[in-house]
């Protein structure tokens, strides 16, 4: 989820604060070197050279192999890959015609570039193209979508709450569409991709496309914005088809340690994947090499309890790596998780919360010590590797950055590569990092599991009920 935070209102511990200048003068010597450290960008050509990252696939495969090896430049001890299975999804053709309506006895057809979404399945869909504008639950809600191929945009209104594409895909399915198209909201002719669901294949065909194509499909759409749709006779029939495999496949972490060997721990995370049509370099790329880099500056802390710093796979099309270790690791001895999934893109940190005070408190004390501005974020969402832990009552801070932006911008287009990148921004926020990793750990930080019951309700304020119920996220005993 890459959306604008909504920052809190936190007054920082003095205490804290003070602890965290502390820490600052005694890593001094390693934050000097990371100001002008060139492995950050070496580290970030060398993944970003490999192409595809998809889960399950050699490229993925490679870059556990070069994170590896960063984790052990970084002095990181006992670094091991540890393999999972996955649900790998292999990316085949897609088509998208369009058959206007007849004039002067004619009916013009044209093909559009479309890109098949992740774990959508093979097949062929006919009907007519159904704008549902943001593709929010409310807006499916006003349109007849049964029989239909959903349009829907990659960006939502201003003023609510960013909604994923997982959620309009499924409500607009369960709504009675037969298909789903998703068109980009930024120029350029870059149609997007993105998982329909989490680690299995979907029940309906789904594709990509750019703005520039949405605004043809629009203006062909019933209920479309355009100037020539019509109701109740449908203004042009599309033909959707998608040519994809799901096969089993095999993903991987790649984890090792920073501190001492005690039974609390502290757990560091950034998923290492991306997606096929593009470099990934700002997602997450840029995330990864904070971690690697605030990895090295770590090692030369003296930090009160162990961290453990995973790179997790297969969080693109599901959050599998995430899961993988929350299912595996002893969470009575994780006080507390930092996932780094959007850092060092931008100029600015912005850290979320996730429904957590001492994750907010502990953000707001080093931006306080440090005099750098992070956009304090206390509402929740499930769509990061924070989630498997949060929901099972684990505070988490979860790291991005903020481009004033709404939406992901190049992430998950083929424009993510590395020339976007200003490998400033991932020196210094690995060194913010190092320093709230640090202050998580922190023997005066205590940490309290999340309430179960004030979890539900902070996801319920922020409105995302029905479209993680629609997306299949909605756990089980939450009712």
């Amino acid at each position: 989820m890459h959306s604008q935070p909504n920052e809190t209102d936190v007054t920082a511990d003095p205490a804290a604060v003070e602890r965290v200048r502390e820490r600052r003068a005694e890593l001094a010597p390693a934050l000097g070197r990371t100001w002008t450290d060139g492995e950050p960008r070496r580290f970030l050509t060398d993944l970003t050279a490999i192409g595809s990252r998809m889960a399950g696939g050699e490229g993925e495969r490679r870059a556990a192999e070069i994170v590896a090896d960063a984790f052990e430049r970084a002095g990181l001890s006992g670094v091991e890959t540890r393999p999972f299975e996955v649900a790998a999804w292999e990316r085949g053709s897609a088509t998208l015609r369009v058959t206007a309506p007849e004039r002067d006895g004619a009916a013009a057809t044209r093909e559009f570039e479309a890109l098949a979404l992740p774990y959508s399945p093979s097949g062929s869909v006919a009907g007519d193209l159904v704008d549902v504008g943001y593709g929010t639950p409310a807006e499916i809600d006003e349109r007849d979508v049964g029989g239909r191929i959903a349009v829907a945009s990659t960006t939502t209104p201003e003023g609510g709450r960013f909604v994923h594409r997982m959620e309009k895909f499924g409500y607009a399915i369960d709504a009675g569409a037969v298909g789903f198209v998703f068109v980009n909201h930024l120029d350029g002719q870059l149609p997007p991709t993105g998982s329909l669901t989490f680690g299995e294949e979907a029940d309906a065909v789904a594709v990509g496309v750019s703005k520039e194509t949405g605004a043809w499909l629009r203006e062909y759409a019933v209920d479309g914005r355009g100037g020539i749709a019509t109701e109740p006779e449908p203004v042009a029939r599309a033909e959707l088809s998608v040519e994809a495999t799901t096969e089993p496949g095999e993903s991987r972490n790649v984890v090792g340690r920073a501190g001492p060997d005690t039974d609390e721990r502290l757990l560091l995370l950034a998923h290492y994947d991306a997606h096929d049509i593009a470099e990934g370099a700002l997602d997450n790329g840029c995330g990864i090499a904070t971690v690697a880099t605030a990895a090295g500056i770590l090692t030369e802390a003296a930090l009160p309890i162990g961290v453990d710093v995973v790179a997790v796979g297969a969080e693109e099309v599901g959050l599998l790596g995430s899961e993988r270790l929350a299912d595996r690791v002893d969470l009575d001895r994780v006080k507390g998780v930092v996932n780094v999934d959007g850092a060092g893109r931008f100029r600015d940190l912005a850290a979320l919360a996730h429904a957590s005070e001492t994750a907010a408190a502990v953000a707001e004390a080093v931006s306080t010590a440090t005099d750098q501005p992070i956009a304090v974020d206390a509402e929740p969402h499930p769509f990061s590797d924070q989630w498997p832990f949060v929901r099972r009552g684990v505070p988490a801070l979860q790291l991005h950055s903020d481009s004033g932006d709404r939406g992901r911008g190049w992430g998950h287009t083929h424009a993510d590569t590395r020339d976007k990148v200003d490998d400033r921004n991932v020196r210094e926020h690995a060194m913010l990092t190092a320093l709230l990793v640090a202050e998580f750990a922190a023997p005066e930080r205590d940490a309290p599991r999340l309430d179960r019951d004030d979890l539900i309700a902070a996801f319920r304020e922020a409105d995302f009920e029905t479209g993680m119920r629609a997306a299949g996220l909605w756990p089980t005993g939450w009712d």
